[in-house]
């Protein structure tokens, strides 16, 4: 493909919807890899929500775990 000089060369494949700024409608289901894996990891059962102030301090440690409590604090806000 021929490079002209201060333009980029154009993507070849583009959807509607990323143009049309929607992005992936499907996001939640590619980023929540291990359903249950933060109750796991938090020693919370399952069928109980994890408190508040412990989600917090888990969101603010390194790794799997601070961004497991951190996609949980946003996906807890979605339905409000």
């Amino acid at each position: 493909m021929a490079y002209q000089r201060g333009k980029r060369p154009r993507p070849e494949a583009s959807t509607q919807a990323d143009e049309a700024g929607g992005g992936d409608k499907n996001w939640i289901a590619g980023a929540i890899e291990e359903p249950g894996a933060l109750h796991k990891q938090m020693g919370v059962p399952e069928g109980e929500k994890i408190p508040a102030g412990r989600l917090e301090k888990a969101a603010k440690a390194p790794g799997k775990l601070g961004k497991r409590a951190r996609l949980a604090q946003t996906l807890s806000k979605m339905n409000k």
